[in-house]
């Protein structure tokens, strides 16, 4: 339903289990965006967005989950999601990120010399290399943790990175930090 309100010419398909959506796609076609929970019940954990990454490598996964973050996020990521928002954040949070994903922006940016990245890009490239985590980083910047999660997605695409440690063992090999 928020999908629908954020964009009304999507085509929303609504699935209960990961096997269906195979049929799904030969039915209606690719589609431009997966939002995932993790408790299906044909799935377990982080299997569901691996198998999706394997089947659908240039789709987007958001993984809308009632999974505590600190449990979860770092696992979802590191199986291929491109971002990892919890239930309880609220409709509008919810909307925001994907307002992200509806809007067509999710072409991975090639990857970029120093001087191409952001102030605030090279500020959380030197955060995760600390290893804050999304609240430290949202705290010390003074700014939402939804926003560090849509800073965090723009410079892994600009890295052409999927991973904090990713990001980190490229920041500091190619002398970023």
């Amino acid at each position: 339903m928020l999908i629908r309100r954020l964009n009304s010419k999507v085509a929303v398909t609504e699935l209960d289990r990961l096997a269906d959506v195979w049929p799904a796609t030969q039915a209606y076609g690719v589609p431009t965006l997966f939002c995932l929970d993790l408790k299906l019940p044909d799935t377990e954990g982080v299997s569901g967005i691996r198998e999706l990454k394997q089947q659908f490598p240039d789709v987007p996964v958001v993984v809308l989950s009632a999974a505590p973050a600190q449990e979860y996020e770092d696992q979802s990521i590191e199986a291929g999601a491109d971002t990892y928002v919890q239930k309880s954040a609220g409709a509008v949070e919810i909307a925001n990120v994907l307002r992200v994903f509806l809007n067509g922006n999710l072409e991975p940016e090639p990857s970029a010399p120093t001087e191409k990245l952001s102030k605030r890009q090279k500020q959380l490239l030197v955060m995760i290399n600390k290893g804050q985590s999304n609240r430290d980083i949202a705290e010390e910047l003074q700014i939402s943790e939804h926003t560090v999660k849509v800073h965090l997605w723009r410079l892994f695409r600009r890295l052409n990175v999927k991973s904090r440690s990713q990001a980190s063992h490229l920041a500091r090999t190619q002398g970023l930090l």
